[in-house]
């Protein structure tokens, strides 16, 4: 979809960082240090893009059902510090209301930022028509929307069997294949999450030996790391049986 000389993607170091990642978590502050939602309504729907950008950043803190639509609004902002604004936004306030206009703003945006903060807001959303435009995102985009999409299939766990199974073989598929030894990492630790939601079958047993597969044969050790901590969050008997023997003999 995007190639890497997007805006965005000005080296490989500064492509995984966004102006909004410091974000402390919604419950981080006192309640009396977080914004005052009933002015930042009112300042969503401002003129001035200041303005705008401060009240959209500002429901990345607090949490307000009665922002959703002006957030929806601010996604096709002519601004992309507003645009990335809101999507985290969303994200802190996901709702089913926002999927479809955040899968069309993630299918048309041109800058990197703002489809990385659309593909968190989309996992958070933690619904069935986020599953392709994830998919798509973690096959096809720039590596720090890979890196993101990665951890937000995820979220497919709290979704449906059906959006498990369809999620796992491109997680896996992108966990042999991609580049980035990050997003390998990613995958590794969103097929662990998705295979301790199945039962034991042939899907369960294939992200199983995918994750068995990138332990021991993976060229990062960051990645072969994680994937074995996938495995020990799984608990199968047989990867734990291998991770011993591989130990044993120094494999590390």
């Amino acid at each position: 979809m995007m190639d890497d000389d997007d805006f965005s993607a000005l080296n490989l170091d500064a492509e995984f960082d966004s102006p909004l990642d410091d974000l402390e978590p919604v419950d981080a502050q006192p309640e009396e240090e977080k914004p005052d939602p009933e002015v930042m309504l009112l300042l969503l729907q401002s003129l001035d893009n200041q303005q705008r950008m401060l009240a959209a950043r500002a429901f990345c803190e607090i949490q307000d059902a009665r922002a959703i639509p002006h957030l929806i609004g601010l996604l096709t902002d002519v601004c992309p510090l507003i645009r990335v604004s809101a999507a985290y936004a969303l994200g802190r306030n996901p709702s089913p209301d926002a999927v479809e206009s955040l899968i069309a703003q993630l299918n048309r945006d041109w800058n990197g930022y703002v489809r990385k903060g659309v593909v968190w807001a989309l996992g958070n959303c933690r619904d069935r028509r986020s599953l392709q435009p994830l998919l798509n995102a973690l096959k096809t985009d720039i590596s720090a929307v890979r890196l993101w999409a990665a951890s937000s299939l995820a979220q497919m766990s709290a979704v449906s069997y059906e959006a498990i199974i369809a999620a796992i073989p491109p997680i896996i598929e992108a966990m042999r294949q991609d580049p980035i030894s990050a997003v390998r990492s990613n995958c590794a630790w969103s097929l662990g999450q998705l295979s301790r939601e199945l039962p034991s079958n042939v899907v369960y047993a294939t992200a199983v030996d995918a994750l068995i597969e990138t332990f021991a044969e993976d060229e990062d050790l960051g990645v072969r790391e994680d994937a074995k901590a996938s495995l020990l969050k799984v608990g199968d008997p047989r990867a734990l049986q291998v991770i011993e023997e591989l130990e044993q003999e120094g494999w590390f």
